[in-house]
């Protein structure tokens, strides 16, 4: 009988694991490293952890697949179809620049090349009404070319005006799919019906470029599945927090481009609601990156907002997170001006740190945390994993040397580079979006994020912090708490004085039932919760905001407080608002979410003291001292328990440093939080 649902998070070092048992409701957590070449084989490895894989009833997997070929940009080769005249589109791009001031600087090149650029003479106006048919034998032409090409892997279409009606789109599709049998074809319809044709062209391209990757290791998925007998349903965890299935996520690969990362946000939404905590700000450093997001009142920040890189955007709607190359794994260098850099580049999981003893010569950041003493080379996951320490301390010493630093100062150096990056990136989403830093609370976790949570308190200036359960496969932890999710939007330009009652409500109707249908084709057929809302702006501007609305349908009454609410929202936003101006009304936008079983929540024992007792103690380098540093056992920790730094609380996957200036108690939950002495 099956009985287990198990989250899979595959990052570039570390693929995490959980298991929830339904009918024990015990949560167990484990890792093993990340098979580069075949992820696959890194996922197979980990679930041998079950006795009868059989008894999987449901898996929900996060992958890093889509975002790697992206980022690394070794994507399919495609083609992209468009209406004549528009071919340079992706690039030309927009007309402003990352740079001012520099003149050597370039636009990125899009993910399809020039000459695989085909235009056809079809054409729609702004309303959807046809100025130029689609011609068969033209179509017909360009799937020849494309078919002589023998290297074309994909075909992405995006026709001008494709957001008021697909008919045109859906078209081109059906010929190519008749005169190019199998293959795979991306219709920006579907991918991003709204406004602006170069967003559009971009993102239908990127889901283009990832389409056959992914549909290939989604194949190989069910196969290897299959063979080990989990044959319940998969589910692949979307940009949005969500999860869908293995079809929902073939046919649109561009959703999962920030697959892995959104599980530790919609985990941190869960801690937030059971310690009360009104502004978090989450930072989960793995062993490749860094990520970092807020929550705010219970609920995260989403955005269409992505760039690949500057001025290559991807617009479908995701979880606002940040990511830097700041890792564990992040190696550190010296540039041509002599100076000490640590990342982006990372030792990924082969060769890896040099303290793995695979191979790895240039020193990481956990390197330079093993030899400050931050970590136990005894505990390295739990013990499991052994650890090279003179390899490490040699590969320090001989980097000093460049520096005329110690080894020792060396490695502190690296922490402080490593801190300062990931200060800056939560600056990006809390200072740079006008939030203050002291009104949140910092959550740690990934494998290497509690290591640096007390330094980050102290230069970000965030008063506290907090360590959830299991914060080295907290990610994989998060997937549990997943809905089944759908997010559509679609541009319907009105203005606020003329502005369609009537078709305002058939857009959502429309909208809600594409989604309900979308999730009913998964399986997912109840407990939906439905949340509409539309983008809008002051007439002549740029950008929009994203006015909520909460009634099942719009009339001559709750339409004013539409308009009142985005004026309110203008003033909170940039300070002004202008009433009796004119509004647009760009997008109407439907979120469908359909609730699914979760862990229940398990309190730990009550504490007899309120001071824990350590396990041993061990000299640890904190900046520029050396102190006698307690280490305690995360598994004897109880609910009341206090720690005053410094200290340092070991567990399986991870550790969590307490400052000389901090102290740590740990709540029911099993929470360690940490704030000033």
């Amino acid at each position: 009988m099956s009985k287990y649902i198990s989250g899979i998070d595959v990052g570039g070092t570390f693929t995490d694991f959980v298991s929830f048992d339904q009918e024990t409701k015990e949560v167990k957590v484990w890792k093993n490293l990340t098979t580069p070449g075949e992820p696959i084989n890194g996922v197979l490895t980990g679930l041998q952890e079950f006795e009868n894989l059989e008894e999987i009833d449901q898996i929900r997997h996060g992958t890093t697949i889509a975002t790697n070929a992206i980022l690394e940009r070794k994507g399919a080769e495609i083609a992209y179809i468009t209406t004549k005249g528009f071919r340079d589109v992706p690039f030309i791009q927009r007309a402003n620049r990352k740079s001012h001031y520099d003149l050597s600087w370039i636009k990125p090149k899009p993910l399809v090349k020039r000459r695989n650029c085909f235009e056809i003479t079809e054409r729609l106006t702004h309303k959807g009404e046809t100025l130029a048919e689609i011609d068969e034998n033209e179509v017909k032409q360009v799937a020849e070319e494309i078919r002589e090409r023998g290297d074309i892997e994909a075909v992405a279409i995006c026709t001008l005006y494709s957001y008021v009606d697909p008919k045109h789109e859906e078209k081109l599709r059906s010929l190519l799919e008749k005169y190019l049998p199998g293959m795979p074809i991306s219709i920006s319809y579907d991918v991003l019906p709204k406004w602006k044709e170069y967003e559009r062209a971009s993102t239908v391209i990127a889901d283009a470029y990832i389409k056959p990757i992914v549909s290939s290791y989604l194949r190989q998925l069910q196969e290897r599945f299959e063979e080990k007998g989990i044959t319940r349903n998969v589910g692949i965890m979307k940009s949005n927090g969500g999860i869908m299935t293995l079809a929902a996520t073939d046919r649109a690969p561009i959703n999962t481009a920030v697959s892995g990362p959104t599980g530790g946000v919609v985990g941190a939404k869960k801690i937030a609601e059971q310690c009360g905590i009104d502004h978090l700000v989450t930072l989960d450093m793995g062993g490749t990156s860094t990520d970092v997001a807020i929550i705010e009142n219970g609920k995260e920040e989403l955005t269409t907002n992505f760039e690949i890189e500057w001025g290559v955007p991807i617009q479908v709607p995701m979880i606002d997170i940040r990511t830097i190359g700041a890792g564990g794994g992040s190696m550190a260098w010296i540039d041509k001006g002599g100076m000490l850099n640590v990342g982006p580049e990372s030792a990924g999981a082969d060769p890896g740190p040099v303290c793995y003893g695979r191979g790895g010569e240039n020193p990481t950041v956990t390197d330079a945390n093993l030899i400050l003493g931050r970590l136990s080379p005894d505990n390295f996951l739990g013990g499991s994993m052994a650890i090279d320490y003179d390899a490490a301390y040699k590969a320090l010493e001989e980097l000093g040397r460049k520096l005329n630093m110690s080894a020792e100062e060396t490695a502190n150096a690296i922490i402080k580079i490593a801190n300062n990056n990931m200060v800056g990136a939560l600056r990006m989403v809390l200072v740079e979006e006008g939030h203050d830093p002291r009104d949140f609370t910092l959550m740690n976790f990934g494998g290497a994020g509690p290591l640096h949570a007390s330094d980050l308190m102290e230069i970000a200036e965030i008063p506290r912090a907090v360590i959830p359960m299991h914060p080295g496969q907290f990610s994989a932890v998060g997937f549990m708490y997943s809905d089944a999710r759908v997010d559509l939007q679609r541009t319907v330009q009105m203005t606020s004085k003329k502005f369609d009652i009537a078709r305002a409500n058939e857009v959502f109707q429309q909208l809600r039932d594409a989604g309900i249908e979308d999730l009913s084709s998964q399986g997912y057929t109840d407990h939906y919760n439905i949340v509409t809302s539309i983008e809008m702006r002051y007439h002549g501007q740029n950008y929009e905001l994203d006015v909520p609305f909460h009634e099942e349908e719009i009339n001559e009454e709750n339409v004013q407080e539409i308009w009142k609410t985005f004026h309110n929202m203008h003033e909170e936003r940039f300070g002004f608002k202008i009433p009796g101006e004119a509004m647009e009304v760009v997008t109407f936008k439907v979120t469908i979410i359909s609730e699914t079983d979760k862990p229940a929540v398990r309190k730990i024992d009550k504490a007899h003291g309120s001071q824990a007792v350590p396990k041993d103690e061990r000299p640890v380098r904190f900046d520029e001292e050396v102190l006698m540093t307690a280490i305690y056992d995360r598994e004897t920790l109880l609910d009341g328990h206090k720690i005053d730094g410094p200290a340092i609380v070991e567990e399986n996957a991870s550790s969590t440093i307490v400052g000389p200036k901090h102290k740590l108690t740990v709540d029911s939950f099993g929470n360690m939080h940490i704030e000033k002495r």
